[in-house]
This record gives C-alpha cells, sequence and structure tokens, in this order.
C-alpha cells in the first residue's frame, strides 16, 4: 500500500481534521523517535509547536533521506499522520520498511506554486510535516509557517535551510561498508548526525548511530574502533542501498 497520494487543495481539505479537532494522540507534546535519537532533542522526542530542520548534506554524506524516516518512524507507529511535501522521489516502499504507517502517510509530490497553502493546510490537521525548502521562500513565509505550526501544536520539518528553526539536524559525515577490492555488497551506513539550535538546544551535539532501517539503528560508542562496530545478531544484512537514499 502506498502512502496517500494528495493533489489540490480540495484533496487537502478531505485530508486534515479541523483545527478545532480533538488531539489524535491525548494531547501529548512530545512525539516519540528512535531511541537512538532521543539524546539529540530536547525532550527527547519531536515537541509539538516546534519547527525541526533537516539540513542538506554533502552527496559524500547521504544519509539525510535515512534521518527523516528515522524521525518520523516511532510517532507514526504510536498513531500520528505524517505528511510529506516536495518530494517526488520519496519513497513510499522505503517509508514502510522503516516503520511508517502508510495508511497514516499523506503525499504531495508536487505542490507547485500553492506550497505555502499546502504546507499551511497541512499543519492545521497534521501531526509531522516535512516539507522540502523552495529557493525562492521568504524569511516572512518561514516566520509565519513556524508560527502556525506552533499554534496548532504540529511539528514542522523543513528539509533544507530554514533559518530560525529551534533545532537543525544535519548529516556530517556518512560512509557505507560492505564493499571491499571491487566486490561485495553494501552492507550498513555509519551515520554522523549534528545538532545545534535555540534555547535548550543551543548547546551543539554531535552522534553516530548506524542507519537506515527498521531495528538496524544503535548508537555507535565514540570510542568504538572498526573491529567492534559488528552490528548485534539481530540485524540484518543490507543487499542494496536504502531505497529512498537515491532522493539525498
Amino acid at each position: 500500500m502506498a502512502g496517500r497520494m494528495v493533489v489540490g487543495s480540495a484533496a487537502l481539505a478531505g485530508l486534515v481534521r479541523p483545527a478545532s479537532a480533538p488531539d489524535p494522540v491525548g494531547g501529548h507534546r512530545i512525539l516519540p523517535v528512535r531511541p537512538e535519537l532521543t539524546g539529540l532533542l530536547p525532550g527527547r522526542g519531536l515537541r509539538r509547536g516546534s519547527t525541526i530542520a533537516v539540513g542538506l548534506g554533502q552527496p559524500r554524506h547521504s544519509g539525510t533521506t535515512s534521518l527523516l524516516l528515522a524521525l518520523l518512524a516511532e510517532a507514526s507507529r504510536a498513531g500520528s499522520w505524517c505528511a510529506v511535501v516536495g518530494m517526488p522521489t520519496f519513497g513510499a516502499g522505503a517509508a514502510a520498511e522503516a516503520g511508517i504507517a502508510l495508511d497514516r502517510l499523506a503525499l504531495v509530490p508536487q505542490p507547485g506554486p500553492e506550497w505555502p497553502t499546502v504546507v499551511a493546510a497541512l499543519i492545521d490537521g497534521v501531526d509531522v510535516v516535512v516539507t522540502a525548502v523552495p529557493a525562492t521562500v521568504s524569511a516572512s513565509v518561514a516566520v509565519r509557517l513556524a508560527a502556525r505550526a506552533r499554534q496548532r501544536g504540529s511539528v514542522l520539518v523543513p528539509y533544507g535551510r530554514w533559518d530560525g528553526a529551534d533545532l537543525t539536524l544535519q548529516v556530517v559525515r556518512g560512509t557505507w561498508e560492505g564493499l571491499g577490492a571491487g566486490r561485495g555488497r553494501l552492507r550498513r551506513r555509519e551515520v554522523t548526525i549534528s545538532a545545534h539550535g535555540r534555547g535548550a538546544a543551543a548547546r551543539a551535539k554531535e552522534l553516530t548511530v548506524w542507519l537506515p532501517g527498521d531495528e538496524l539503528t544503535r548508537v555507535i560508542p565514540r570510542s568504538a574502533t572498526t573491529a567492534d562496530r559488528s552490528p548485534p545478531a539481530r540485524f540484518r544484512v543490507l543487499a542494496s542501498p536504502h531505497p529512498a537514499e537515491h532522493a539525498t
């Protein structure tokens, strides 16, 4: 089953709940994330009303799509609705593999010039809204959308540069393992994520984990050596790169 493909304002109106409707997760202010990522986030989860930007990494530091999937997975499994806007190569199959509930996932691959309206409508009724940031977005529009998320209790996750975010996460290092001298299989990816922001997130943090995939993430201690980094026995081997990674 694919995520719901949403096209046009009329379709959005049928998807989102009114802003005055009861909170579907009981008013909890913190939406859960994978345990491995809690140390990066104030409150150890996605705080409702916050703006958490995911910065674009360098091509050789790919892994940002896996980071987005990991951020959404636990909240989705707990019953939250999620939306992804302006990412036409976002893979529903990769989302399902990461643990995201596709029956609570809305996809708006091509919002066009209505991008601010689409994002604002989703903020009104969806718990977590991920959106690629258009190059032409103005500071005033960004401020209005962040304020709307704060008012409505949605978590806004801009993918790209977003000045004034409460927290910015960025993949600063990422390397695949498994290939030998011209042969082998891509088995796993070691990803280092930095976090910096405002207020409780003002102190910069950095964490290294294995991504992507359900039951494939764990924190890699800073003191770990290459020999120590073999995954636990419950980890399965990836036969090929994660489908969503072609979007990074």
